[in-house]
């Protein structure tokens, strides 16, 4: 599992000419799964995601967390961060969990999300969507839960 975390002082997600989800200060998440990607992975990244002290505190250092500041995520489905890049010019989408499956973990990742009791929006599954945000800092961070000392 991938993300690309992004703090934000607004974020939103278009779709059809509709806003699916909308949050001010907080994080944008671009999520991605692979093969192998299972419940552990998301329990994984939720709490790191949720405990990533990216937030500044009173003095100006990054010390407080979403949690800390009772910020909103934005959570969006993305497959090419699976992209492949090793042969030719078109990008290989094949380390990319399949669609369904994809879609059952994304779930998953959601509502653990949101039993965190932060206030949670999501994009819209396999729709092209336009992701607009005011990127905070920029602080941008990648994490793979297959990084993590746990696997």
């Amino acid at each position: 599992m991938r993300v690309v975390i992004q703090r934000v002082k607004r974020a939103k997600v278009v779709t059809n000419d509709k806003v699916v989800g909308e949050i001010n200060q907080g994080l944008l998440l671009l999520v991605g799964f692979t093969d192998n990607d299972s419940l552990k992975d998301i329990e994984y990244m939720v709490n790191k995601i949720i405990n990533l002290r990216i937030f500044d505190d009173g003095a100006g250092v990054m010390n407080l967390s979403v949690a800390d500041i009772n910020g909103s995520i934005l959570s969006v489905s993305q497959f090419t961060l699976y992209a492949s890049i090793k042969k030719g010019r078109r990008p290989s989408y094949e380390q990319s969990l399949n669609r369904n499956e994809a879609l059952i973990l994304y779930q998953l990742f959601n509502k653990k999300l949101k039993d965190t009791n932060l206030h949670i929006e999501t994009g819209a599954y396999g729709e092209e969507m336009e992701v607009k945000l005011i990127n905070d800092g920029p602080v941008t961070i990648i994490i793979d839960s297959k990084d993590s000392s746990n696997n």
